[in-house]
């Protein structure tokens, strides 16, 4: 194939034969005329053929295993130019594939999506898994007024799964209106404008942050009701569970929808199990006798039965509604039709849900279960305990696959919370780099970063649930309330192309004014206990994204061309300096390339020595190049100011000429020795960088590439 630019010898040929090997057809036949080098990485040749006369062009592409051509100018890198080279990035590179796995190319993307069953287990594991704890959480607050206290664990309970019903009916209609995903975030921004939009993202990152902390440290706590040894290294259990997910959805989504699906399916057998043997002992009236430890009793009635507490209670069991957005905000991680595999999950993830929490209220309230003060065994394992007896097999298997669900509910934020954060970064609203994804296909930095700011809260709170709980839930209520107003404004906007947008708009009216009232409760009811940091992050949050939002315009708006057929700026060659501290192969080197990139190169020395400078213009003299030398003393020793304070004065005497600073560095051949150099080029390089009207280029000279003994 000839492609239209090639010069006129080459359209003229009678014949092209192409050669992607590259090695000894270059070589080929005596006849074949010069060749130039093409940005195609491309080698063409004419050779003359048997006959006279007979000429054809022969096309050789020697990098075609590193690069391959889609067309002319346009070439796609292959996995080969990503291997490590040595033998510390190979042994990186290793470590790397056993961790995360191989690369994954782009158009396998569809590929790694998750279908009904795996989608269930990553977006639905953090709501289904509240269940483990919502029960015990308003049963604390009750409990402080007394045992009596405990029977309106029940109506809050079934409250909240009201509320809970409310919620996801809205979110199946945001999920059918908004199928590109981006939830609460992108709902709010498009329909109510921008302010209303961060707000939203603001305490959905704050609410993904705390779903992991409280996840792990929730899942900690059941495993420490079975083992009470590990309770006293709960901080470090709990980080290193963060360090397992953090690599798990490295992985990529569909790898760690595998490696954590089964966990999840596991939670829902056994508890489905234990709930049914309860009520079946109920039924027939076979409920076994409940004792608590006699110190259990002695802080109760510290309090008085008040609308606070009860608000207190309810606000706490609304842990139970997190993560019911998260399917929303994860649509196209879903396989086609994504939407109605979206609504599916949301549905499935409700139903299981009401029916463990009901099932779970209802039985500890008929066995009068008090919470442990100490938190030491939860109330899952002293219902376990009291149903199929302590240290039983099931009893070990509910506490297990307890632990491991509410491990893996973090894993619900660690899918949403890169894939929110890219979207954020795609309208420049936080840095680009959560934009870009890593070799799975996943949000790596999303991920990271996630993961070291929720190990950090975890050790801040000591791994302890009921510390982290007063600073949950108050974002994801706020996100609720802002999504559902938007997808009333939504449909008001639509209602024109849109059947029975009335009662569409009412539903998601009434799921707004729901979750409105509850944001407003729990922030009440929780704002001396911690929720303040909370109500007080969100506006600090909002206030950066917007201020990285503004630095990003204001640098497209300095960058922008103002009409596409800009001509390329006419510069002067500018004044080369070429800092020098002996004559030697790498300074020769420097100083070639200064010269070709400009005349005017000068070179400069900087001394305390006194006594070794005529030395050093000797040596210059003998040598006989065509750099001007320029010896600095410094009688005060120091390196780096007189050296910039030259620059400072030959940018004065010409304003309009660039300077470029020309730094040889020498390249060993062992990683320790660059400890030994190159450290004056480093720190000048560093005042350098911040300097304006001013290029710093490195040169380097590889020590032993030219055959210089290592000794």
């Amino acid at each position: 194939m000839v492609e239209p630019e090639d010069d006129n010898s080459i359209k003229n040929a009678g014949d092209v034969r192409e050669t992607e090997d590259g090695g000894d057809s270059r070589r080929t036949g005596q006849d074949q005329e010069p060749h130039f080098p093409r940005p195609d990485l491309e080698e063409r040749y004419l050779v003359s053929g048997g006959r006279p006369g007979d000429r054809y062009v022969r096309i050789v592409r020697p990098f075609a295993r590193e690069f391959k051509r889609r067309g002319p100018g346009h070439l796609i890198a292959t996995k080969r130019v990503l291997e490590a080279s040595g033998p510390i990035g190979r042994a990186f590179e290793l470590l790397r594939r056993v961790l995360i796995g191989r690369r994954i190319p782009s158009e396998l993307e569809l590929h790694e999506r998750v279908g009904i069953g795996k989608g269930l287990a990553v977006f639905a594991s953090d709501n289904i898994s509240s269940s483990a704890y919502a029960t015990e959480e308003i049963m604390r607050v009750l409990v402080l007024a007394g045992a009596g206290a405990l029977a309106l664990t029940m109506p809050i309970t079934v409250v909240i799964i009201l509320v809970l019903a409310i919620v996801v009916t809205s979110y199946r209609q945001t999920i059918r209106a908004y199928p590109s995903g981006g939830g609460s975030y992108i709902v709010a921004s498009d329909n109510l404008g921008h302010l209303a939009g961060l707000t939203a993202a603001a305490a959905l990152l704050t609410d993904y942050v705390l779903t992991v902390s409280v996840s792990i440290a929730a899942g900690v706590a059941a495993l420490t009701s079975i083992f009470p040894i590990l309770f006293e290294h709960r901080m470090l259990l709990g980080v290193l569970f963060v360090a397992v997910l953090c690599v798990g959805n490295l992985r990529g989504l569909r790898e760690s929808a595998t490696i954590f699906a089964t966990p999840t399916y596991v939670y829902l057998v056994a508890i489905f199990g234990l709930l049914g043997w309860g009520l079946l002992s109920f039924v027939t009236g076979n409920l076994p006798h409940y004792t608590p430890p006699p110190e259990w009793g002695e802080p109760h009635g510290a309090q008085a039965l008040g609308l606070l507490l009860i608000l207190r209670a309810f606000a706490s069991g609304s842990v139970a509604l997190t993560g019911v957005e998260a399917v929303s905000n994860g649509v196209p991680a879903f396989r086609p039709p994504e939407s109605r595999k979206a609504q599916a999950v949301v549905v499935l993830m409700g139903t299981l849900f009401g029916s463990i929490f009901f099932g779970m209220s209802f039985l500890a309230g008929q066995l009068g279960i008090l919470p442990d003060p100490t938190e030491q065994e939860t109330v899952v394992s002293q219902l376990a305990r009291m149903l199929v007896g302590g240290g039983t097999p099931y009893h070990y298997l509910i506490q297990l696959s307890t632990a491991l669900i509410l491990v893996l509910a973090a894993n619900t934020a660690f899918a949403d919370f890169p894939r929110l954060a890219s979207i954020l970064a795609r309208d420049r609203y936080l840095p680009g780099q959560f934009q870009y994804r890593g070799d799975r296909l996943s949000f790596s930095v999303g991920i990271v970063v996630l993961a070291m700011v929720a190990a950090l809260l975890i050790v801040a709170f000591q791994g302890s649930v009921t510390n982290l709980i007063p600073l949950y839930t108050v974002g994801v209520f706020v996100a609720f309330t802002l999504s559902q107003t938007g997808m009333v404004r939504h449909w008001w906007r639509e209602r024109h192309g849109q059947r029975s947008w009335q009662w569409r708009a009412l539903l998601n009216g009434t799921g707004a004014v729901a979750t409105g009232i509850v944001a407003i409760v729990v922030g009440v009811a929780k704002f001396s206990l911690g929720a303040w940091m909370v109500l007080v992050l969100i506006p600090v949050l909002i206030a950066v994204m917007w201020a990285i939002y503004r630095h990003y315009r204001s640098v497209e708006a300095t960058l922008t061309l103002d009409r596409p057929d800009v001509p390329l700026p006419q510069r002067q060659p500018p004044q080369v300096i070429v800092p020098v501290s002996r004559l030697d192969q790498a300074t020769l080197q420097a100083l070639s390339f200064a010269r070709s990139i400009s005349p005017d190169v000068t070179a400069v020395h900087v001394t305390d020595e006194p006594d070794k400078t005529e030395e050093m213009k000797r040596r210059w003299e003998r040598w006989g190049g065509e750099v001007n030398l320029v010896i600095l003393e410094s009688p005060y020793r120091a390196l780096i100011p007189p050296l910039l304070a030259y620059i400072d004065a030959l940018d004065k005497q010409d304003p309009k000429r660039p300077i470029t600073v020309v730094l040889s560095e020498l390249v060993p051949q062992h990683f320790w020795e660059y400890f030994l150099h190159n450290q004056t080029a480093l720190r000048l390089r560093f005042h350098l960088f911040f300097r304006p009207h001013t290029i710093v280029v490195d040169v380097p000279y590889h020590l032993y590439s030219k055959g210089v003994p290592e000794a």
